[in-house]
């Protein structure tokens, strides 16, 4: 296999123009929302004889600078990154051994219960004012991008509310019993990121906005269409504003069958491009059959059967997803992200193939 590239050729510019159907790709382009850095350091010390920096406040510049490297020679025609919030208040998490292939040691998530809000008391205690944000990798990124490269800037909005402001029980709740607060909290934290995205996307090294909030499970929405256009869409829509009046685009990853919503996100939003698939709720090349004329269609590479398939399987499963998809508005990669447990070699093997793919 020829990845880890030795003279990688970015060019964001023509993965856009790709996208927005402007121009038939003369390749297939790479795209993930993120990887696991146990993979990234995995594939750096076998495959690119990086010796791996740790992340701490010492070693700030180092670690990007490896993380840069590692999209770039993976043939990424971006980087991404997410600001570095400041003051934000402790939240409660779970933790627990993680078992994947290539271990954390520990893995946190929420508590599903309830967040840290659970009245307009505690919403008081957040102290909103004190929450800020700092684009120092951003910065770095910027000034180190090799030529070519763009940068996406991304943080969430609905999954920080339900799973750490205030839990999914307790959204679902006071969705009904408190509506007043849960508007509250959706106004003051999609300012904080409006803030964000305002400041980032007017970098002249940034290409757009690479938003991430899963709105679904696998059979509909988490909450109504209606709560969604009350709380959720007004603010993705002041943020695909943001890019579209810089000449960016406004990329969005959502998990879970959001299928009842697409309209809004294509219509009203204005999304110009969508990722995260599972074959069980849509595969993407239907995905494609049914929206490919108006909007990008990102990844697609089923999670599980990335983690499981045998390699020739695997090769023939790829090339059949570039088959359905190519020369489409269509960029390959993961369904969702490439996680620990997601066998290095798979990994590879789906990248492979997109090199080799001849249409």
């Amino acid at each position: 296999m020829r990845i880890p590239l030795e003279k990688p050729s970015p060019d964001f510019d023509s993965l856009t123009k790709v996208l927005k159907g402007e121009m038939k790709p003369e390749r297939v382009h790479f795209v993930e929302l993120g990887l696991d850095h146990e993979v990234i350091r995995a594939i750096m010390e076998d495959s690119m004889n990086w010796e791996w920096t740790p992340s701490t406040e010492e070693t700030t510049e180092a670690y990007q600078r490896q993380l840069i490297q590692f999209w770039y020679r993976m043939g990424y025609d971006f980087f991404p990154v997410s600001p570095d919030w400041l003051n934000l208040p402790e939240f409660r998490r779970r933790e627990a051994q993680d078992t994947a292939g290539l271990s954390k040691g520990k893995r946190t998530w929420i508590e599903e219960g309830g967040g840290i809000i659970k009245n307009w008391d505690d919403f008081q205690k957040v102290g909103w004012e004190r929450i800020g944000f700092r684009l120092q990798t951003l910065e770095y990124a910027e000034a180190h991008l090799p030529d070519g490269m763009k940068i996406t800037i991304g943080c969430t909005l609905f999954e920080m509310i339900m799973e750490w402001f205030l839990g999914y029980e307790d959204l679902f709740v006071l969705s009904i019993e408190d509506p007043g607060l849960v508007e509250a909290v959706f106004e003051h934290w999609g300012q904080k990121i409006y803030d964000v995205y305002k400041d980032a996307i007017q970098h002249p090294k940034v290409g757009g906005i690479f938003h991430p909030d899963d709105l679904g499970h696998r059979t509909g929405t988490m909450l109504s269409p209606e709560f969604l256009r009350k709380n959720v869409f007004p603010w993705l829509k002041k943020y695909a504003a943001l890019a579209h009046e810089q000449g960016k685009v406004f990329w969005y990853h959502c998990c879970g069958n959001v299928l009842d919503v697409m309209e809004d996100l294509i219509e009203d939003v204005r999304i110009d491009a969508f990722h995260s698939f599972q074959d069980l709720i849509i595969p993407v090349g239907e995905f494609m059959r049914r929206y490919g004329d108006r909007i990008a269609t990102l990844g697609g590479v089923d999670m599980d059967k990335l983690a499981r398939m045998p390699e020739p399987a695997l090769r023939q499963y790829v090339r059949e997803t570039l088959d359905e998809c190519m020369p489409g508005r269509y960029a390959l990669g993961s369904g969702n992200s490439i996680a620990n447990y997601i066998p290095v070699h798979n990994y590879l093997v789906m990248l492979d193939e997109g090199l080799q793919y001849a249409g």
